[in-house]
């Protein structure tokens, strides 16, 4: 039964991961992004990490969505009518699926992962006071850094949405 599930679970995620990636709506592509959110929600849970499945749908499915979205709606998405792969993009896109395929092959021929053994120290996913020591020890310049970086994204959301009109910009 958790078996099935899980395969249900992450066959929903990579489908719509797929179509976030491939969708030319961007509204459309967040919403994706939202239900692939929610399915790994789901495969945490089925590992019984029940914070990481909660803090993943309140934080990112919940708040980075909606700031997706938020800026979506701020930028004028209709100026945009396609995109092209030009030189170093395509280059990048090329390598990049390449490397993809083969990771998917080296892992489909061998048939299984290799995983590290486990130390005998206390899971540190099993409470909510290990995960703050964690945070706030082992991980807290991290958690400066990606803090100060969504700061500069929402003033470059804000700088970015404002009209100007052509007496402010002499």
């Amino acid at each position: 039964m958790l078996d099935s599930l899980f395969y249900f679970l992450a066959c929903f995620s990579v489908i719509f991961a797929v179509g976030a990636v491939t969708s030319r709506n961007a509204v459309n592509a967040a919403m994706c992004f939202l239900l692939c959110l929610v399915g790994v929600s789901g495969i945490f849970a089925l590992l019984e990490a029940y914070l990481l499945a909660v803090l993943l749908v309140l934080v990112y499915a919940g708040a980075v969505v909606a700031l997706f979205l938020f800026i979506i709606m701020l930028l004028d998405m209709k100026r945009v009518s396609s995109w092209h792969f030009k030189g170093v993009s395509g280059l990048a896109t090329v390598i990049g699926a390449g490397l993809l395929i083969s990771g998917v092959v080296g892992i489909a021929t061998r048939g299984k992962l290799e995983s590290l053994p486990l130390a005998d120290v206390p899971a540190s996913g099993a409470s909510l006071k290990a995960y703050g020591e964690a945070l706030f020890t082992t991980y807290l310049l991290p958690l400066q850094v990606v803090g100060f970086l969504l700061l500069i994204a929402m003033l470059g959301v804000i700088v970015l949405s404002k009209k100007f009109t052509a007496e402010e910009v002499q």
